[in-house]
C-alpha cells in the first residue's frame, strides 16, 4: 500500500435498484439531493472538474493517437477510413458541445458522485446505495442526473418529474440545468471509447468489451456519435421538463 491511495468502506449487502416500483425513483432523487448539499459545502482538494476539454479533446486525442487504434488499423481490423470519419464527427461534435456551454454561461460546480448510472446505484433495507466513486469530479449538478433518465420523451418526462420531486426537498435545481444534458452526454460518448482503449492492455476488458474491436461497432459509433450532433441540436431536452 505504500505510495498508494486508498479508501476502505464497511461491506455492505444490497441489490440491483428497480426503478419501475413506485417512488424508487423520488427517492432517488431525495438520496442524491442529500449527497449534492454536502457536496456543495466545500471543494476537492485533488479530483478534477468536468470539462470538455478533458472529457473530450483530451479523450478523442488520446484515442486516435493510441496503440489500440494503430494495432488495430495495421492489422487490417479497422479500416483507415472509418476512423477518418470518426476524427471528422468527434470533432463537429465536440465543437457544438463547446458552443452549448458557452451558450448557457458560467455552470455551477459542487462536488459529484460523476459516473451516476443506475449500475453505480445498489437498494438495500434503507434504499439505494451509491457505488463506485472512482470518478468523482467536480461540475454541474446535471451531470448526476441525467444519466438515470430513459426511454421515450414521455417516459423520461415522468422519471424526471420524479426524480426531481425528491431532488428539491434537499438540494435546489434549475431548470434551465436540462440544456446541459445532451452536451453531457456527448462527452460521456467521446470519453467513454477512449477510456476502454487507454486500459484494454488489461485482460479483464477484452473480457468484458468483447465488442469493442469489431468493425460494427465502429460503424455504429460513428452513426451514434451523428445522431447525438442532431439531438444536441434539437433542443429536445428542455421538453423533459415540460408542463412540470
Amino acid at each position: 500500500h505504500e505510495g498508494l491511495r486508498f479508501a476502505v468502506f464497511p461491506k455492505m449487502a444490497a441489490r440491483a435498484a428497480e426503478i419501475d416500483v413506485r417512488g424508487s425513483l423520488e427517492l432517488i432523487g431525495r438520496t442524491l439531493g442529500r449527497l449534492h448539499a454536502i457536496g456543495a459545502l466545500r471543494k476537492f482538494s485533488h479530483r478534477p472538474a468536468l470539462t470538455s476539454e478533458r472529457l473530450g479533446w483530451d479523450a478523442r486525442d488520446a484515442l486516435l493517437d493510441s496503440n489500440f487504434i494503430a494495432d488495430m488499423v495495421d492489422a487490417g481490423t479497422l479500416d483507415v477510413g472509418l476512423i477518418d470519419k470518426y476524427a471528422e464527427i468527434s470533432a463537429t461534435l465536440l465543437e457544438q458541445v463547446d458552443e452549448a456551454f458557452a451558450e448557457y454561461g458560467p455552470m455551477g460546480s459542487i462536488r459529484l458522485h460523476g459516473d451516476c448510472h443506475l449500475g453505480n446505484v445498489l437498494w438495500n433495507e434503507r434504499g439505494p446505495v451509491f457505488v463506485d466513486l472512482d470518478d468523482c469530479m467536480s461540475g454541474p449538478r446535471m451531470q448526476d442526473l441525467w444519466m438515470l433518465l430513459s426511454g421515450s420523451l414521455d417516459e423520461r418526462r415522468g422519471q424526471w418529474k420524479e426524480l426531481v420531486t425528491g431532488y428539491r426537498e434537499f438540494h435546489h435545481l434549475d431548470s434551465a440545468e436540462l440544456a446541459l444534458i445532451e452536451p453531457l452526454r456527448a462527452l460521456r460518448m467521446v470519453h467513454h471509447s477512449a477510456w476502454i482503449a487507454a486500459r484494454w492492455p488489461d485482460p479483464a476488458f477484452p473480457r468484458a468489451f468483447p465488442w469493442f474491436t469489431s468493425p460494427r461497432f465502429w460503424q455504429e459509433h460513428v452513426s451514434d456519435l451523428w445522431q447525438q450532433l442532431d439531438a444536441l441540436k434539437s433542443g429536445e431536452w428542455m421538453q423533459i421538463d415540460k408542463g412540470s
